[in-house]
């Protein structure tokens, strides 16, 4: 059993500058992506792109690069407290259909941060990511999409958690085909735990492990940018997908 670390490196010199001593102390093998030139600090080892990939394509890269009988999916701005993985390892060698097993994110502040969450409806996603959002403030109307009245102490189930730091079991990842490349920036994390759960696969929070996450949150802040046209393509790809997900409207 070893646990390889797949880190894409966008821009995040300084970041991963900071990540890779906390991460390479608990992991067994380490690939960075370099996705596009000076994105990695100086006398690190990296993968580098000759054109820009998404963010899906660049993880399965680095995934294919690898060996251990897990991956760690992790960002740059995701660092984990000592002993992270090796609990979400723990936790995954107990329960063999634990395809995905996630730890609890904090803010750089140290605050919670809502990283377990129901999968979108139609109507949640619209009020989300238009602006509706200034009339139906998600964080007080989509409670239970956030899940923001649960703070489990114990592992619970999860349909599906942020992509920023999570543990996967490399033999689920195989019989999937990996994170689907037409994603290109979010939503690739969402259809990743779909398919987990079509096929059988579980997804857990658990909250013994920590990693503090900086989460720009930039497609809430602001409401029309590049990334939000991405965000859209991400969701518009799932519903294609996965046209029952339009039952579900809110």
């Amino acid at each position: 059993m070893s646990v390889s670390a797949v880190v894409v490196s966008h821009g995040h010199a300084r970041e991963v500058a900071e990540l890779l001593p906390a991460l390479r102390a608990q992991v067994d093998e380490l690939v960075v992506v370099a996705n596009v030139p000076g994105s990695v600090p100086e006398g690190v080892e990296a993968l580098e792109n000759e054109r820009t990939l998404g963010f899906a394509e660049n993880v399965n890269r680095g995934v294919a690069a690898t060996s251990g009988t897990y991956v760690l999916v992790c960002n740059p701005d995701a660092v984990p407290e000592p002993g992270a993985v090796a609990e979400l390892v723990r936790f995954a060698e107990h329960h063999p259909r634990a395809g995905v097993a996630g730890p609890q994110l904090r803010n750089p502040d140290g605050t919670w941060q809502p990283s377990r969450r129901r999968f979108p409806t139609v109507l949640g996603t619209l009020v989300r990511r238009t602006p509706l959002r200034y009339l139906f403030r998600p964080f007080d109307r989509q409670r239970r999409h956030y899940l923001l009245d649960e703070r489990p102490t114990e592992p619970v189930e999860a349909d599906w958690l942020l992509g920023g730091f999570l543990l996967l079991r490399r033999s689920m990842l195989d019989e999937l085909g990996g994170f689907d490349a037409g994603f290109r920036l979010y939503g690739e994390d969402i259809d990743l735990c779909y398919r987990a759960m079509m096929a059988g696969w579980e997804r857990w929070y658990v909250p013994s492990a920590v990693a503090t996450h900086a989460y720009d949150r930039l497609v809430d802040r602001r409401l029309l940018t590049r990334r939000t046209l991405w965000h859209w393509a991400g969701m518009l790809r799932f519903v294609r997908k996965h046209p029952e997900r339009l039952r579900a409207l809110y």
